[in-house]
């Protein structure tokens, strides 16, 4: 149901000065959200300040302290929780047609269950957390409603279900207020940011690529505006106590503003902290890190891998991408040994040490924040040789002292990613494996982690859909093509899109101009002489003598990928002797003639390789231009 234009002007939903405590501490002070038809915003904020909170209030399930609450009479709200409760139903179907106010649309809810990958006929109870999710956003989607509020909709999901999401809520005639640690989600679906910061808001009619700037600017100003009240405080003290006594009311009046300059300057809330992020420090692993070869992987009649082989390098980021279902998760176990290959052999280089942060994150409801970090092990931690206190160590991610003997289920989804961190960098390492490790996390932390991954000695293999994640970490982008088959791609994901619509376009001038040819063959009669578009470029080559590759260059072209075969299986073996922990005790001579020589390999190697991949984009440029 969407209201009249004449009720346009009118914001469907208003919040204004809420005001909320939990106990003594106030969470929401003079917070506000005001939202108009068809207005796209972004809720943004550290994590545990309260946006969910504000969010629920918003959907009328909280209930505030204090300030004005308006909802149009007339208008439609759906919320999706970070936690959805499915219970009562006996499938999506039915779950899904609950939510609606009008008659179902059949043909939607089904183009929707597709698109999130149900058929609709799922029991409920059979469903994980994450399918409660999606299935929680198919119910709040299908109804059209006039406002959608979104916690984190894109957490579990994959890459092709995120960027259906995108397109589907841009086309929608509803308002959206949505939550997300997802920058690249947040710039295409808002028009504008309401940060919440310790305890109010501020807003930024802007989308969301101009709103950190906006906030490091607004934190600057705060900052100098502090500064210029101590000094003011001070000067007023000196006064005060070395001025001239003249008249007494006076007096009476500056000693009644210094008091509310104390006053303000004391009950000024300063910026929380950032988490600490550093690893503890492990000893350096072999050049090569892990080699994978001809592994295959099936359960059934479906393929995670096939004959599939990688080398991994000291200093390697990867990023792995794909479907929900592909074998992301499978395929990273298989490479660190958690499960068995079908076939192939998977081999680990010299003083590997792994640290796994797996994407399931179960936890012992139970088990306190100290017990969960020490493994029980007393009240201290073993960081880089030192014994370190737990208290002092939970305060690097931003963990209170009282917040020691509290149980994990107290913890909201960000503080578990943060708990879950801090325990997986207290491990000596010189290997992480990330599965989905941005999951809850807020901004701010998720750009510490983007430092830390980059600054990390050691080397990274990790799942993610954060595709701006993505582009500021990795290196390589491990990406499945079907049944079983996966591609390495140089750069980010944003590189990986680029090679990737490169690839289509020359697919797709070959297509057209075979169809271009099928057609001129077909008006001429001549259609049973018709030519692979191969031999039809190669003829029109000879007709038009276009520009073309010289003959030193096409000799290179083909004696390039001998060269760097052979110089790839030099480097192979040299890598293999150096991985012999006992050469540098028995022969340091040899072991710094072979390092030497090994980075000589890889530089003529390298060089080769960049040779090869121009002249192979001269050739395409060349085949194009002829089209």
């Amino acid at each position: 149901m969407f209201l009249t234009r004449s009720l346009m002007a009118v914001p469907l939903l208003r919040l204004d000065r809420i005001f909320l405590t939990f106990g003594t501490t106030p969470l929401l002070n003079q917070a506000c959200l005001s939202v108009e038809q068809g207005a796209r915003i972004a809720l943004v904020g550290r994590n545990g300040c309260g946006k969910s909170t504000l969010l629920k209030i918003a959907a009328g399930i909280f209930e505030p302290s204090g300030g004005e609450i308006f909802r149009h009479p007339r208008v439609t709200m759906r919320y999706v929780s970070q936690n959805p409760d499915c219970a009562g139903f006996k499938d999506i179907h039915a779950f899904v047609e609950a939510g609606l106010s009008d008659a179902p649309d059949v043909q939607w809810i089904n183009t929707l269950c597709t698109n999130l990958g149900f058929s609709g006929t799922e029991k409920l109870t059979m469903l994980s957390g994450g399918e409660k999710r999606r299935v929680s956003l198919l119910r709040a989607i299908a109804a059209k409603p006039d406002i959608l509020l979104l916690d984190e909709p894109t957490n579990h999901l994959d890459l092709p279900t995120i960027e259906w999401l995108e397109k589907t809520l841009c086309s929608l005639r509803s308002a959206i207020v949505v939550i997300s640690h997802d920058r690249r989600f947040l710039e295409s679906v808002t028009r504008s940011t309401v940060w919440l910061d310790r305890g109010t808001t501020k807003r930024l009619e802007k989308r969301f690529s101009e709103f950190e700037n906006w906030r490091d600017k607004a934190l600057e100003e705060e900052a100098l505006e502090q500064h210029k009240l101590g000094r003011q405080i001070v000067r007023e003290e000196q006064w005060l106590r070395y001025g001239v006594t003249a008249r007494r009311k006076r007096n009476v009046r500056r000693l009644g503003a210094l008091k509310e300059l104390r006053q303000l300057h004391q009950t000024y809330k300063g910026q929380p902290g950032s988490a600490l992020l550093a690893a503890t420090k492990s000893s350096r692993s072999g050049q090569l890190v892990l080699e994978a070869e001809q592994i295959s992987k099936s359960y059934g009649d479906r393929v995670i891998v096939k004959d599939f082989s990688l080398r991994i390098q000291r200093g390697d980021r990867i990023g792995l991408v794909g479907s929900n279902g592909i074998g992301k998760t499978t395929l990273l176990s298989m490479l660190i040994g958690q499960e068995k290959v079908d076939s192939g052999t998977v081999r680990h280089g010299y003083n590997l040490s792994v640290a796994f942060l797996d994407q399931q994150r179960i936890l012992n409801e139970e088990e306190t924040l100290a017990h969960y970090l020490t493994d029980g092990r007393g009240d201290t931690l073993l960081i880089n040789g030192k014994e370190r206190h737990v208290i002092s160590y939970m305060k690097d991610f931003l963990f209170l002292p009282e917040q020691a003997h509290t149980p994990l289920k107290e913890f909201s989804g960000g503080e578990r990613a943060r708990l879950m961190l801090a325990r997986l960098l207290s491990r000596p390492a010189n290997f992480l494996i990330l599965d989905e490790p941005t999951n809850d996390l807020d901004m701010e932390t998720l750009d510490l982690l983007q430092e830390f991954i980059a600054d990390f000695a050691g080397t990274v293999l990790l799942v993610s859909h954060d595709r701006d994640f993505l582009d500021r970490t990795v290196t390589h982008m491990l990406v499945p093509q079907g049944n079983g088959h996966w591609i390495l791609y140089a750069g980010g994901y944003s590189d990986m899109i680029s090679q990737n619509k490169q690839a289509a376009l020359y697919q797709h001038k070959d297509k057209e101009l075979s169809q271009r040819k099928v057609l001129s063959n077909l008006r001429t009669g001549e259609h049973e002489k018709s030519l692979s578009s191969t031999n039809y470029r190669f003829m029109e080559r000879e007709k038009t003598k276009p520009l073309k590759l010289s003959y030193k260059q096409v000799y290179a072209l083909e004696k390039l990928p001998e060269q760097i075969t052979a110089l790839q299986d030099e480097i192979k073996k040299i890598e293999q002797e150096l991985s012999d922990p006992a050469l540098y005790c028995n022969d340091k001579n040899r072991f710094e003639r072979l390092s030497t020589a090994l980075e000589e390999k890889k530089d003529i190697c390298r060089k080769k390789e960049e040779e090869w991949l121009e002249l192979e984009l001269l050739r395409e440029e060349i085949e194009c231009a002829k089209t």
